[in-house]
């Protein structure tokens, strides 16, 4: 669809970026960390399928490339612009009134915790139209069902082209119930953020 004058409007008027990813979405949310400029005005959170009691250096990688501060989402945490947080392994994100995380430990979504559902339901209902949520490549549903919540609450929501994807299964599954309202090409989702 490429990028028009009503994406880019859309973006600007979000608080909220938020992005989700399984298999193969790694190295293009990590590009996306690292290009995104200070002064953003917006907070950034990352929710990406973790193994279960895995140590990850994710913190550590992202940290060191990101122009934004970033830290793991801890319970209670406040939501604060111009910072990238990332949900950890073992827990569902949620995002509560007051601009406020919780992390909850029910039972895994498509099989994940972090779920990417779970946290965009949950924006969905707190932000309704004032994220810009994309989902990446994936091997399961996950993140369809939070797309189509947050697209129906009015906020824009993008999938990665699934002949981009390395994993189409996830952008496939928001395709195909509607969740999207824009397929991008990966180097278009880029050229858009950087707008």
């Amino acid at each position: 669809m490429g990028i028009d004058e009503d994406i880019i409007e859309r973006w600007h008027n979000s608080d909220i970026l938020l992005l989700g990813g399984s298999a193969g979405s790694f190295k293009q949310i990590f590009q996306v960390v690292r290009n995104l400029k200070p002064g953003l005005n917006k907070a950034v959170i990352i929710i990406i399928h973790r193994k279960k009691n895995f140590m990850s250096k994710i913190e550590k990688l992202f940290g060191e490339n990101s122009r934004l501060p970033l830290k793991e989402i801890s319970d209670k945490d406040k939501i604060d612009r111009n910072t990238v947080y990332i949900a950890p392994a073992n827990y569902h994100t949620l995002i509560e009134k007051g601009d406020y995380f919780s992390l909850d430990v029910s039972e895994a979504v498509w099989y994940s915790k972090p779920s990417i559902d779970v946290t965009f339901e949950s924006a969905a209902e707190e932000y309704y139209g004032r994220c810009t949520a994309i989902l990446f490549s994936g091997a399961n549903q996950d993140g369809a069902l939070g797309m189509l919540r947050l697209k129906a609450a009015g906020s824009l929501t993008i999938v990665q082209h699934p002949d981009d994807a390395e994993m189409p299964e996830m952008p496939n599954a928001a395709i195909n119930i509607n969740g999207a309202a824009y397929v991008l090409r990966t180097a278009e989702i880029f050229e858009l953020l950087n707008k």
